[in-house]
């Protein structure tokens, strides 16, 4: 038995070795500072610029790109506004529904998929210099209740055009954090 219990304690010494050799390697993301003192990542995201969407005003891509552009202001500054922008981030969007189920007896959509493609570009203000450019999409569905709450419809297209705007506001998000991360 006494073998067992000195293998058991070189795997558990091992594995605590292992960590505390790692555990330096490691450093939080949305740090105040970075490790060598300059600019952490809530900084960084602060000097970015969104840029309106040149979309005609009143449209239904016009309220989509204004809730895209503001989540990804609450994702960068928090509560507060940003710092004088060093970077301007450009939006350009294409969306699309789809009937994904028809009831066969009245010929309307039951289900319906909803679509967002985003494209997107980060520059240096100063130099106009593209620093990430990219593209990310949405798609989420909502049902259809019938043809008799046509309310019910819009608002769930509505939702459903909510949800896409959010998770393309968040990959956004995400990649300009990770880039800004790499780069410090």
């Amino acid at each position: 038995m006494s073998w067992f219990n000195a293998r058991i304690a070189a795997r558990l010494a091992a594995v605590a070795l292992l960590g505390a050799l790692t555990a330096g390697c490691f450093q939080p993301m949305y740090a105040e500072r970075t490790p060598n003192g300059g600019p952490g990542l809530r900084e960084k995201l602060q000097e970015v610029e969104f840029v309106p969407l040149n979309v005609s005003n009143g449209s239904r891509e016009a309220r989509i790109g204004v809730a895209i552009r503001n989540a990804m202001m609450f994702n960068a500054y928090g509560a507060a506004t940003g710092l004088p922008p060093r970077y301007k981030l450009t939006l350009r969007l294409n969306t699309q529904r789809l009937s994904i189920i028809i009831n066969p007896n009245t010929a309307r959509p039951d289900v319906e998929n909803y679509g967002i493609d985003a494209t997107y570009e980060l520059r240096e203000i100063e130099t106009n210099k593209p620093l990430v450019a990219g593209a990310t999409t949405a798609r989420v569905s909502y049902d259809i209740p019938g043809q008799e709450q046509r309310f019910a419809q819009q608002r769930a297209q509505r939702d459903a055009e909510d949800r896409a705007a959010k998770e393309i506001a968040d990959n956004i998000s995400t990649r300009l954090a990770s880039f800004f991360f790499s780069n410090m």
